[in-house]
């Protein structure tokens, strides 16, 4: 698939709304970061998915309309004592790997899962500052594959740092 380069690509934000007192700190976290690189906010769609197993086919059908550079999917899943969280994060990882290597198109995962999440205050603050922190990494590593891309796209290779 041919990457077109685009100077100020748009870029997805999927976010899951369980717990969305704590995605939307990823996001926000996001969109500062992205800032900070002189990435203005309304290169960035965001799309509201109930939760974290809606992500991955938005995510597919926005890879596939060839506008975006990239998308990020954010969202928090926790034992919620019907089924194991474990499986649903990692079947939503999964598939969002599987979209990206379809479409061509990078996803970037802040689909967390924490283990023996409490829903008391001090986990959900603990959870809220940590997501701010997830957003900003998403940002770095999705101006980093983009930029990855670019030069691929480019030159047809990239430049292989020796890491001795």
């Amino acid at each position: 698939m041919n990457q077109i380069l685009i100077p100020n690509p748009k870029i997805a934000f999927v976010q899951a709304r369980w717990h969305a007192d704590i995605v939307d700190r990823c996001r926000a976290g996001f969109l500062d970061e992205l800032a900070k690189h002189g990435r203005a906010a309304e290169h960035v769609d965001i799309v509201d998915v109930p939760g974290s197993f809606d992500i991955p086919l938005p995510a597919r059908r926005l890879a596939e309309t060839g506008r975006y550079a990239a998308i990020v999917a954010a969202g928090f899943v926790v034992d919620g004592g019907i089924y194991r969280h474990d499986f649903v994060a990692a079947t939503v990882v999964e598939a969002l790997m599987k979209v990206q290597l379809e479409t061509g198109v990078p996803i970037v995962s802040a689909v967390l899962a924490p283990h023996q999440f409490q829903e008391q205050e001090p986990h959900l603050e603990y959870f809220r500052q940590h997501f701010v922190t997830k957003g900003k990494e998403a940002a770095g590593a999705c101006l980093q594959i983009i930029d990855c891309l670019n030069r691929i796209g480019e030159t047809g290779a990239i430049a292989v740092q020796d890491q001795r």
